[in-house]
């Protein structure tokens, strides 16, 4: 606040009184607007939601934010991004806490599978909500977080209250398919990715450098 405290004084010094209750508000509210960390949200059926995280990663580095990925679901075996973060440096970190590839039809995942990506996913929204809370990251992406509310591994609704009690200036990515209504609603941007074509249709394999 104390760059809020500085615009005030500076403001009441050089205007006139009938405008400076008005230009006081103003202008407090746009200091803090820009202050205020924003929601996006990442969802679809289509390729590109953790790609597009990631170029919001890479923007962010380039105006000196401090980053930290987490990855539900994803165990972080042979994923290009992974090589590829650790050369932007300490500004960076990344922590793929997942148990790697889970079937996207929910009936159709037994339940001691469910149970294994539970206890991980369990595990990854306890580091998560202590990383929240710590206050010391920009930029939050939770990573296939949608895909972990979707299959219950993680309650919706503690999600929601993370995001309302977040730390003010704090910018975050939920990634994955099948975003929640109530994540959709705290959200302050929203792009849902959908296939128009796929090269997997025409039997062509996941390309190196490009799907992983």
């Amino acid at each position: 606040m104390k760059g809020h405290n500085t615009l005030l004084i500076h403001v009441l010094l050089t205007k006139p009184k009938s405008y400076r209750c008005v230009d006081v508000l103003v202008r407090i509210k746009g200091a803090i607007m820009e202050e205020r960390g924003l929601i996006l949200v990442n969802t679809g059926n289509g390729k590109g939601k953790t790609t597009a995280a990631l170029g919001v990663v890479l923007r962010a580095v380039g105006q000196g934010f401090k980053v930290l990925i987490l990855q539900f679901i994803k165990s972080g075996n042979g994923y290009g991004e992974l090589a590829g973060l650790a050369k932007l440096g300490d500004q960076v970190e990344i922590r793929s806490m997942g148990k790697g590839f889970i079937y996207y039809k929910r009936d159709e995942v037994g339940e001691a599978e469910l149970a294994r990506h539970k206890e991980a996913a369990q595990a990854a929204w306890r580091t998560l909500v202590e990383e929240v809370n710590s206050d010391k990251w920009d930029l939050i992406v939770m990573d296939e977080i949608n895909n972990a509310i979707n299959y219950e591994l993680i309650d919706v609704h503690s999600v929601v209250e993370m995001l309302k009690n977040k730390p003010e200036r704090l910018h975050v990515v939920l990634t994955g398919r099948y975003a929640k209504p109530e994540i959709i609603d705290m959200a302050d941007t929203v792009t849902e990715m959908n296939v128009v074509k796929h090269a997997y249709e025409k039997g062509i394999k996941a390309a190196k450098g490009i799907e992983f």
